[in-house]
């Protein structure tokens, strides 16, 4: 919308880059180009303000492809006027003198021209196709075909009107159906998870066979080893016997060994002493062979003597000591005195 100003009586107008006004007074041009400002007055000056740049118009409508569904078509056109004069001559783009207002709706009328246009080639694209390659091509294809009826439309470029870009956002069916198309792509989603988790478990139980397998060969080669442990240790135990019994078998036979050399010592010793003594004996008896017997009595007493226990004092009567004296053969006190 273009900038008015009053003063003193006179309206100054300043328009955008992107305005292209047009101004007529008394019924002959006098201001045409956009970006421009000028002095004006209100009563004698007809006005008209025409949008020169790239406008996005949005769009939205329903069709029914060929399998009688229905589907919702979101587009934008984007376009320009490229002629303001054709426009302005076709449409009403006229503004207040007083506060550069359009006094119509030029660009409804513009809208409305170009979605109907494109409404009409929509439906005729999907009239013809099915749900399904309207979902999965109608896209590409209505894009295409918009584009082209709206170049061939010849109302636009008389109207100075030019499309730059066609652009089809989505081709979406209704919220049942599409519930429904989704349905089978969801089952072979979850088929597919569900094949992954089988194959994941499966090779969960594969690594725990592998694990259950590998501690059952641990457990047999600990219980070989345990058995050969043994048999060795049966083995040692047995050679330690046998070992030892060996031992005691020559410590045996080495005490025996020796207590025969020693009884036969023994035996040699108490021949020797025995031999000894007879000799001694015999000598002794040899000896006292030739003496008489009061010697004989008298070496008897005194070997009596010294075994038998101190005396320190004797009595003896008259009788005895003259009794003994005659055994000895002396004469007694009274012979003596």
């Amino acid at each position: 919308m273009a900038d008015i100003t009053k003063r003193f009586g006179w309206r100054h107008l300043r328009s955008a880059p992107t305005a292209h006004i047009r101004h007529h007074k008394r019924g002959r041009l006098a201001h045409d180009g956009p970006g421009l400002s000028f002095w004006y007055r209100s009563l004698s000056a007809a006005l008209s303000e025409v949008p020169v740049d790239d406008r996005e118009l949005a769009m939205a409508f329903h069709a029914r492809t060929a399998d009688f569904q229905d589907v919702t078509v979101q587009a934008t056109v984007t376009y320009r006027i490229s002629d303001p004069a054709e426009a302005a001559a076709r449409l009403d783009f006229s503004v207040d003198p007083d506060t550069g207002v359009w006094r119509a709706a030029p660009l409804e009328q513009i809208a409305t021209l170009l979605t109907e246009t494109a409404q009409q080639h929509t439906l005729d694209v999907l009239a013809r196709t099915p749900l399904a390659g309207a979902l999965v091509d109608g896209v590409a294809s209505v894009r295409n075909r918009v584009a082209e009826g709206l170049a061939a439309e010849p109302r636009l470029p008389a109207t100075g009107i030019d499309v730059v870009a066609v652009r089809v956002v989505a081709i979406r069916p209704e919220a049942e159906v599409e519930r429904a198309l989704r349905t089978p792509a969801r089952e072979l989603i979850q088929q597919e998870a569900d094949r992954a988790t089988y194959e994941r478990r499966a090779v969960a139980v594969e690594r725990e066979r592998t694990i259950a397998e590998n501690e059952l060969a641990s457990q047999i080669e600990l219980a070989r080893r345990e058995e050969q442990l043994v048999e060795q240790r049966g083995t040692n135990s047995r050679r330690e016997a046998e070992e030892s019994a060996a031992a005691d078998g020559v410590r045996a036979e080495a005490e025996a060994a020796r207590k025969v050399r020693l009884a036969h010592a023994e035996a040699e010793a108490a021949r020797e002493v025995g031999a000894a003594r007879a000799a001694s004996q015999a000598a002794w008896l040899r000896a006292h062979a030739d003496v008489d017997a009061g010697t004989l009595h008298a070496l008897a007493a005194t070997r009596l003597a010294e075994n038998l226990p101190r005396i320190d004092s004797l009595t003896l009567s008259p009788d005895v000591l003259t009794g003994l004296l005659a055994r000895l053969g002396r004469p007694g006190p009274e012979a003596g005195a």
